[in-house]
């Protein structure tokens, strides 16, 4: 009886520090426009905020609601409220997540899961820290090097190499669950294109295709062509 209370009351604590550092974070990023502004005497004006405003919510908020609905099943309540409040998901903390309750040999959406990919956001994050300090010290003296056209198309391809990489692993894994998301994004990453010549906002595909997924999932195994990874 005392374990799911204890569970219960580890809920809460980490809802309640969770929305106090978000809401902390939130103010502290305002406040950065909101001083420039005030010292400088320079405000927008009310159409031209409405309109930037609206710009990126069209943008963000599908990307937004996607992530929070594919990512906090993964990494559990502790570590979405870590990596959301951190930053940099998509390429940072959800890969290092991954792969560490992988190594560990524990799944997501469980009490050890959830812990391996609390402490794994936490080191990503403190290590993001450390890298982003040094950087901007060395970012002067090394702007030359950083800019140089040789190493131009190495920057332009960093987050195609990383996720290029984590993908053959977990492909490799369960090639069968990469068929479906991998022919939808491509086919409408393609036509979309071709018909309209605009492409397909990353926030429409990340909803489509990881509902896609989950149903192509369930389907093969009710059907016996997957196992679940317990069973591998």
């Amino acid at each position: 009886m005392n374990k799911p209370n204890n569970h219960l009351l580890y809920e809460e604590r980490i809802h309640f520090v969770g929305r106090v550092s978000s809401i902390a974070v939130i103010l502290m990023l305002l406040a950065v426009p909101a001083i420039i502004s005030i010292n400088y005497n320079l405000f927008p004006t009310m159409t031209a905020f409405l309109k930037g405003l609206a710009m990126v919510w069209m943008i963000y908020l599908p990307i937004c609601i996607a992530e929070v609905l594919t990512y906090t099943p993964m990494v559990g309540i502790s570590g979405a409220y870590l990596s959301f409040i951190s930053g940099n998901l998509a390429n940072m903390k959800i890969p290092c997540a991954a792969m560490a309750m992988d190594n560990a040999g524990v799944k997501g959406s469980t009490d050890e899961g959830e812990v391996i990919a609390t402490l794994s956001i936490g080191a990503s994050t403190i290590v993001t820290e450390i890298i982003i300090v040094a950087g901007v010290i060395a970012l002067v003296p090394l702007t030359p090097v950083l800019t140089s056209e040789v190493l131009a198309p190495a920057f332009q391809n960093i987050l195609p190499a990383l996720f290029g990489a984590l993908g053959v692993y977990w492909i490799m894994r369960q090639w069968k669950l990469a068929v479906t998301p991998l022919a939808f994004v491509i086919l409408v990453s393609a036509l979309v294109p071709f018909f309209t010549g605009k492409s397909i906002p990353a926030g429409l595909l990340i909803p489509v295709s990881g509902l896609l997924s989950v149903l192509a999932a369930r389907y093969m195994y009710n059907r016996g062509w997957v196992v679940s990874a317990g069973n591998e």
